[in-house]
């Protein structure tokens, strides 16, 4: 599957949360206190590269506590970015696995 139909139905599934729920406005939430929990979670990123056993959870973890951790808004939203990017390629990789099994 290409990216953009994983994009496409990433924006179908906005439009169907704003359609259940509204439009949502909460506060973002965000704290330093996440900042050792994310420096945890790309030490075992940078072990697991070393040795060749990273997994798309790793990557996605560290990406998602980096960002809880940033409170300027500017560089939150540059991380969230990066979280979007990784759950995307890693529907990529499914996709590509799936259509190698079909």
């Amino acid at each position: 599957m290409s990216i953009e139909n994983v994009l496409n139905e990433i924006a179908q599934e906005r439009a169907a949360q704003d359609a259940t729920w509204g439009v949502s406005d909460f506060e973002d939430g965000v704290s330093h206190h996440w900042a050792a929990s994310a420096q945890i979670a790309k030490d075992r990123c940078d072990d697991a590269d070393a040795l060749g056993t990273t997994t798309w959870a790793m990557v996605l973890e560290e990406e998602s506590l980096e960002a809880l951790c940033e409170t300027d808004p500017a560089k939150l939203r540059e991380e969230l970015v990066q979280v979007a990017a990784v759950a995307v390629a890693w529907i990529e990789a499914l996709d590509r696995r799936n259509a190698s099994t079909n």
